[in-house]
């Protein structure tokens, strides 16, 4: 079968190339490809019972912390995700995470995902580093829109998206398992031409 229109993105314009590196606006931060030597980083994230809470997914080993490092360089590689570390531009700390998930390159679309470690938050990390995310993947790449979602009950979440352009779109009533039970998840959007 074949399709009415060309794809948006075209397939192999993002694997043909070293995932980038993308500075914030205020130079602060850079989102950077995850490596290796961030596994630790990565398990004291997810020992923090505010991420966890949040999460679907518990990384409690260096080892699996590495082989989910190895998992989001193969999204880039396969073009199905991409993944950065939030750092600091200077001193590089591993601040938080940033993801494409789900990329639809076809079609254009793609899920926002992130979380910040404890000491990050408050401070605008995520907002930023969510925009950045965003200006790079709508204005650069291509993308037409990019959604997110996260629990009605986290509300700092709800603020990240609305700070960073994602327009609030409605509810997903019990759509995401978490260890309390099911949630209802906010859905938010950014779309090309987006002020």
């Amino acid at each position: 079968m074949t399709f009415k229109f060309a794809h948006v993105i075209a397939a192999g314009s993002l694997c043909g190339s070293v995932q980038p590196s993308l500075p914030s606006q205020d130079g602060e931060l850079v989102l950077r490809p995850w490596s290796e030597a961030d596994a630790d980083a990565v398990c004291r994230a997810y020992a923090d019972p505010v991420l966890r809470r949040w999460q679907s997914r518990h990384l409690g080993t260096p080892q699996e912390a590495r082989e989910w490092i190895a998992a989001c360089a193969r999204g880039w590689r396969e073009e199905r995700a991409a993944h950065w570390a939030v750092t600091e531009a200077v001193g590089g700390e591993v601040l938080g995470r940033m993801a494409l998930r789900r990329m639809d390159l076809q079609c254009g679309l793609a899920e926002c995902a992130y979380w910040v470690v404890s000491q990050a938050r408050g401070k605008g990390v995520a907002s930023r580093a969510l925009a950045t995310l965003a200006d790079w993947a709508l204005d650069e790449v291509g993308f037409h829109r990019l959604e997110l979602v996260h629990s009605d009950r986290n509300e700092a979440s709800c603020r990240v998206a609305d700070r960073a352009g994602f327009a609030a779109e409605g509810v997903r009533r019990s759509a995401q398992l978490l260890e309390d039970g099911w949630h209802d998840m906010h859905q938010h959007a950014r779309v090309q031409g987006d002020g």
